[in-house]
């Protein structure tokens, strides 16, 4: 080999190497942490989490990499929005998570407001109320965004072991794990009462006779093994069940245009590819857990209607005492098309 051809062979291996590093270097690593188990049989979050990470990873040519987090690896909720507020980052937050900093979120849970999924999805895709919560969470928060609303298995519905819920009555007397304040309220209205109980217990409060039932949609009942000590399952529609996909404000402000348009296409299209998913699956999962002996209770019409007579009502004299302004409340049902 000549010297002239040597040289170029080095040169050119060289470039690539240089190549190779500068293409290293300029990768950036994003966390992002959520619930539940990396289970894309059971768990949605992490059907949306896996397609994100593709995707971004797709449309940024490698400049940006997603590293997964499933399982609250990095913390329970409070500490991952701490985390995601605080330090560039993407977190998953249930209400739980949201909720201490901006209540009005749960506006948007006010029981039996959506028929069925294409409403709900109108509502957080295109109402004026939602806007509103983004921009009061970017304020509160040292510009971190709200960037999609997640959909985490469907509608809840309502299981407990002690008897068939078919109506308002049925609640009497029965206790129930809640969420938060809100289901507390909701399950008062019933006649029932509510405890609190953090989701990593729930099996055990409910094996233990701590709580009668719980609610939840049929993907979580399967998640979390709930059939085992449940009896019934009542479909009634109550809340559409949602998380929110939180960026960092640092982070998004660090971005290039072209890096922040490609991640923004990225969530609505893994975002788009999780509904359809979700949607597919809600019935496969009912029968699911109707083989494994629940007794599923699909409430009529009239049902539904006698439980939004009596439980709306009484969550939207609780929104009243959660220091949210009224005008917000009132967006939200003009957006669901509910007279407020």
């Amino acid at each position: 080999m000549s010297t002239a051809s040597l040289l170029r062979k080095t040169l050119t291996g060289s470039t690539l190497a240089l190549s190779l590093l500068a293409a290293s270097v300029h990768a950036q690593t994003i966390n992002l942490s959520y619930n539940g188990a990396p289970d894309a049989d059971k768990n949605a979050v992490h059907v949306f989490a896996t397609n994100l990470k593709s995707l971004v990873e797709e449309k940024t040519d490698g400049e940006l990499e997603l590293k997964l987090y499933p399982n609250s690896m990095l913390g329970e909720e409070q500490e991952r929005m701490e985390q995601v507020i605080s330090a560039p980052s993407l977190n998953i937050a249930s209400f739980a998570g949201m909720a201490p900093i901006v209540p009005e979120v749960y506006v948007s849970a006010t029981p039996f407001m959506f028929d069925g999924f294409d409403e709900a999805r109108r509502f957080f895709d295109e109402g004026q109320y939602w806007q509103q919560v983004q921009q009061l969470f970017s304020e509160r928060t040292n510009g971190a965004e709200i960037l999609a609303v997640v959909e985490e298995g469907g509608f809840l519905a309502f299981t407990n072991d002690k008897r068939p819920i078919t109506s308002p009555d049925d609640f009497e007397g029965l206790r129930f794990r809640a969420m938060d304040p809100s289901q507390v309220a909701l399950y008062e209205a019933f006649g029932a009462s509510g405890t609190p109980i953090p989701w990593t217990e729930v099996y055990m409060a409910l094996r233990t006779g701590v709580a009668d039932g719980q609610m939840n949609p049929p993907m979580y009942i399967l998640l979390g093994s709930l059939q085992e000590v449940q009896k019934y399952l009542t479909l009634a529609n109550i809340q559409y069940s949602d998380q929110f996909l939180v960026a960092n404000g640092q982070l998004l402000a660090s971005l290039s245009e072209d890096e922040r348009t490609a991640l923004m296409a990225a969530v609505k299209e893994a975002n788009a590819q999780a509904r359809q998913d979700n949607q597919s699956q809600v019935e496969s999962r009912i029968t699911s857990l109707e083989e494994q002996g629940m007794e599923v209770i699909r409430p009529s019409k009239a049902d539904i209607d006698a439980f939004r007579t009596k439980g709306q009502p009484a969550y939207l004299e609780w929104l009243k005492t959660q220091d949210i302004a009224p005008g917000l409340i009132d967006a939200a049902m003009k957006d669901a098309g509910i007279s407020s």
